[in-house]
Protein backbone atom coordinates (compact mmCIF):
# COMPACT_ATOMS: atom_id res chain seq x y z
CA UNK A 1 0.00 0.00 0.00
CA UNK A 2 2.14 3.32 -0.90
CA UNK A 3 2.46 5.73 1.29
CA UNK A 4 3.69 9.18 1.77
CA UNK A 5 4.75 11.23 4.45
CA UNK A 6 3.39 14.86 5.87
CA UNK A 7 7.52 15.76 5.50
CA UNK A 8 7.64 14.82 1.95
CA UNK A 9 3.97 15.96 0.97
CA UNK A 10 5.12 20.07 2.78
CA UNK A 11 8.25 19.54 1.08
CA UNK A 12 6.24 19.04 -2.48
CA UNK A 13 3.78 21.95 -1.79
CA UNK A 14 6.17 24.64 -0.08
CA UNK A 15 4.33 24.84 3.01
CA UNK A 16 4.64 23.90 6.41
CA UNK A 17 4.32 20.02 8.01
CA UNK A 18 2.74 20.61 10.76
CA UNK A 19 0.31 23.13 9.15
CA UNK A 20 -0.49 20.54 6.18
CA UNK A 21 -1.37 17.97 8.73
CA UNK A 22 -3.32 20.21 10.64
CA UNK A 23 -5.40 21.09 7.34
CA UNK A 24 -5.20 17.15 6.72
CA UNK A 25 -7.20 16.60 10.37
CA UNK A 26 -10.22 18.79 8.43
CA UNK A 27 -10.42 16.06 6.01
CA UNK A 28 -10.38 13.59 8.70
CA UNK A 29 -6.90 12.44 7.65
CA UNK A 30 -4.62 11.70 10.32
CA UNK A 31 -2.12 9.41 9.14
CA UNK A 32 0.09 6.49 10.81
CA UNK A 33 2.65 7.85 12.92
CA UNK A 34 6.28 6.57 11.03
CA UNK A 35 4.25 5.26 8.17
CA UNK A 36 2.66 8.32 6.70
CA UNK A 37 -0.49 8.72 4.56
CA UNK A 38 -2.54 5.93 2.71
CA UNK A 39 -2.44 7.96 -0.60
CA UNK A 40 -5.08 6.23 -2.44
CA UNK A 41 -7.92 7.42 0.53
CA UNK A 42 -5.75 11.08 0.49
CA UNK A 43 -6.75 11.02 -2.65
CA UNK A 44 -10.01 10.18 -2.37
CA UNK A 45 -10.76 12.47 1.04
CA UNK A 46 -8.97 15.51 -1.33
CA UNK A 47 -11.01 14.39 -4.22
CA UNK A 48 -14.25 14.40 -2.12
CA UNK A 49 -13.92 17.90 -0.85
CA UNK A 50 -13.37 19.25 -4.18
CA UNK A 51 -17.10 17.66 -5.27
CA UNK A 52 -15.09 15.40 -7.79
CA UNK A 53 -15.91 12.13 -6.51
CA UNK A 54 -19.43 12.33 -8.11
CA UNK A 55 -20.64 12.53 -12.05
CA UNK A 56 -20.84 16.22 -13.10
CA UNK A 57 -22.59 16.57 -16.20
CA UNK A 58 -21.17 19.72 -18.71
CA UNK A 59 -22.43 21.01 -21.68
CA UNK A 60 -20.03 22.56 -24.36
CA UNK A 61 -21.20 25.61 -26.21
CA UNK A 62 -19.63 26.21 -29.48
CA UNK A 63 -18.31 23.13 -31.46
CA UNK A 64 -15.09 24.90 -33.53
CA UNK A 65 -11.65 24.24 -33.26
CA UNK A 66 -11.46 25.08 -29.21
CA UNK A 67 -15.00 23.29 -28.49
CA UNK A 68 -13.92 20.09 -30.79
CA UNK A 69 -10.71 19.87 -28.70
CA UNK A 70 -12.33 20.41 -25.34
CA UNK A 71 -14.77 17.57 -26.28
CA UNK A 72 -11.68 15.23 -26.99
CA UNK A 73 -9.91 16.40 -24.26
CA UNK A 74 -9.81 12.93 -22.12
CA UNK A 75 -8.91 14.54 -18.65
CA UNK A 76 -12.18 15.53 -18.10
CA UNK A 77 -13.45 11.66 -17.11
CA UNK A 78 -10.74 11.16 -14.67
CA UNK A 79 -11.95 14.27 -12.35
CA UNK A 80 -15.58 13.25 -12.35
CA UNK A 81 -16.83 15.71 -15.40
CA UNK A 82 -18.76 13.81 -18.06
CA UNK A 83 -19.22 16.29 -21.40
CA UNK A 84 -22.74 15.96 -21.78
CA UNK A 85 -23.88 17.32 -24.74
CA UNK A 86 -22.14 19.83 -27.40
CA UNK A 87 -23.50 22.44 -28.78
CA UNK A 88 -23.47 24.68 -31.84
CA UNK A 89 -25.54 27.18 -33.51
CA UNK A 90 -24.95 25.89 -37.11
CA UNK A 91 -27.22 23.62 -38.49
CA UNK A 92 -24.76 22.09 -40.71
CA UNK A 93 -22.66 20.76 -37.40
CA UNK A 94 -26.48 18.87 -36.13
CA UNK A 95 -25.70 15.40 -36.01
CA UNK A 96 -22.13 15.46 -36.85
CA UNK A 97 -20.52 12.93 -34.03
CA UNK A 98 -17.75 15.00 -32.25
CA UNK A 99 -15.80 12.89 -29.85
CA UNK A 100 -18.37 10.53 -30.41
CA UNK A 101 -20.30 12.36 -28.94
CA UNK A 102 -23.58 14.32 -31.97
CA UNK A 103 -23.73 18.10 -31.79
CA UNK A 104 -27.09 19.30 -31.16
CA UNK A 105 -28.61 22.93 -32.37
CA UNK A 106 -28.38 25.79 -29.91
CA UNK A 107 -32.39 25.86 -30.60
CA UNK A 108 -32.60 22.96 -28.34
CA UNK A 109 -30.45 24.23 -25.75
CA UNK A 110 -32.78 24.96 -22.90
CA UNK A 111 -34.31 21.10 -23.28
CA UNK A 112 -30.66 19.70 -23.01
CA UNK A 113 -29.70 21.24 -19.79
CA UNK A 114 -33.11 20.27 -18.51
CA UNK A 115 -32.82 17.00 -19.84
CA UNK A 116 -29.06 16.52 -19.01
CA UNK A 117 -29.67 18.08 -15.04
CA UNK A 118 -26.33 20.33 -16.25
CA UNK A 119 -25.05 22.69 -13.53
CA UNK A 120 -21.52 23.48 -15.45
CA UNK A 121 -21.43 25.10 -19.10
CA UNK A 122 -18.16 25.93 -20.78
CA UNK A 123 -18.45 28.92 -23.41
CA UNK A 124 -16.53 28.62 -26.56
CA UNK A 125 -18.28 30.65 -29.25
CA UNK A 126 -17.33 33.63 -30.72
CA UNK A 127 -17.18 36.54 -28.81
CA UNK A 128 -20.22 38.28 -29.94
CA UNK A 129 -22.23 35.28 -29.44
CA UNK A 130 -21.23 34.37 -26.01
CA UNK A 131 -23.23 36.89 -23.99
CA UNK A 132 -26.50 35.47 -25.25
CA UNK A 133 -24.93 32.34 -24.42
CA UNK A 134 -24.39 32.71 -21.39
CA UNK A 135 -27.69 34.22 -20.31
CA UNK A 136 -29.88 31.02 -21.98
CA UNK A 137 -27.42 28.98 -19.96
CA UNK A 138 -28.30 30.93 -17.00
CA UNK A 139 -32.02 30.88 -17.87
CA UNK A 140 -31.81 27.19 -18.13
CA UNK A 141 -30.69 26.36 -14.86
CA UNK A 142 -26.37 26.66 -15.09
CA UNK A 143 -25.13 28.26 -12.27
CA UNK A 144 -21.37 27.57 -13.08
CA UNK A 145 -19.81 28.59 -16.65
CA UNK A 146 -16.13 28.26 -17.70
CA UNK A 147 -15.75 30.57 -20.83
CA UNK A 148 -13.19 30.82 -23.29
CA UNK A 149 -14.84 33.25 -25.49
CA UNK A 150 -12.65 36.45 -25.81
CA UNK A 151 -15.06 38.91 -23.80
CA UNK A 152 -15.99 39.12 -20.25
CA UNK A 153 -19.77 37.75 -19.35
CA UNK A 154 -21.79 39.54 -17.17
CA UNK A 155 -24.12 36.99 -14.78
CA UNK A 156 -26.51 37.90 -12.45
CA UNK A 157 -25.59 36.59 -8.19
CA UNK A 158 -25.04 33.19 -7.41
CA UNK A 159 -23.60 32.29 -11.22
CA UNK A 160 -19.94 31.58 -10.83
CA UNK A 161 -17.78 32.09 -14.48
CA UNK A 162 -14.13 31.38 -14.72
CA UNK A 163 -12.37 33.15 -17.76
CA UNK A 164 -9.83 30.90 -19.69
CA UNK A 165 -7.45 33.68 -21.60
CA UNK A 166 -4.54 32.02 -23.55
CA UNK A 167 -3.31 35.62 -24.43
CA UNK A 168 -3.10 37.07 -20.75
CA UNK A 169 -1.22 33.80 -19.81
CA UNK A 170 1.12 34.15 -22.74
CA UNK A 171 2.02 37.90 -21.72
CA UNK A 172 2.57 36.98 -17.97
CA UNK A 173 4.84 34.11 -19.75
CA UNK A 174 6.31 37.01 -22.05
CA UNK A 175 6.53 39.76 -18.75
CA UNK A 176 9.11 36.52 -17.19
CA UNK A 177 10.61 36.46 -19.99
CA UNK A 178 12.00 39.63 -20.10
CA UNK A 179 12.71 40.24 -16.32
CA UNK A 180 14.88 37.11 -16.34
CA UNK A 181 16.49 39.30 -19.76
CA UNK A 182 17.08 42.30 -17.61
CA UNK A 183 18.42 40.00 -14.79
CA UNK A 184 20.85 38.35 -16.94
CA UNK A 185 21.87 41.57 -18.29
CA UNK A 186 22.78 43.38 -15.22
CA UNK A 187 26.45 43.27 -13.73
CA UNK A 188 27.59 41.35 -10.87
CA UNK A 189 27.71 44.23 -8.45
CA UNK A 190 23.95 45.14 -9.24
CA UNK A 191 24.91 47.78 -11.33
CA UNK A 192 23.29 46.56 -14.50
CA UNK A 193 22.91 48.82 -17.88
CA UNK A 194 20.00 51.16 -17.04
CA UNK A 195 18.00 50.50 -20.31
CA UNK A 196 17.99 47.21 -18.74
CA UNK A 197 16.40 47.99 -15.00
CA UNK A 198 14.50 50.75 -16.62
CA UNK A 199 13.10 47.86 -18.48
CA UNK A 200 12.38 45.86 -15.69
CA UNK A 201 10.70 48.47 -13.71
CA UNK A 202 8.75 49.86 -16.67
CA UNK A 203 6.95 46.77 -17.10
CA UNK A 204 6.00 46.23 -14.09
CA UNK A 205 2.38 47.28 -12.75
CA UNK A 206 0.89 48.76 -9.51
CA UNK A 207 2.02 45.58 -7.34
CA UNK A 208 4.91 45.13 -8.61
CA UNK A 209 4.80 42.01 -10.30
CA UNK A 210 2.25 41.65 -13.05
CA UNK A 211 2.73 43.88 -16.45
CA UNK A 212 0.94 47.04 -16.24
CA UNK A 213 -0.96 46.99 -19.23
CA UNK A 214 -3.29 43.97 -19.87
CA UNK A 215 -6.12 42.95 -21.94
CA UNK A 216 -9.51 43.97 -20.73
Amino acid sequence: MPTVSSEELAAAAGVNSAKLRKDFSYLGSYGTRGVGYDVEYLVYQISRELGLTQDWPVVIVGIGNLGAALANYGGFASRGFRVAALIDADPAMAGKPVAGIPVQHTDDLEKIIEDNGVSIGVIATPAGAAQQVCERLVAAGVTSILNFAPTVLSVPDGVDVRKVDLSIELQILAFHEQRKAGEEAASPDGAGPASATRSKSADKGPDGDVPAVMPA
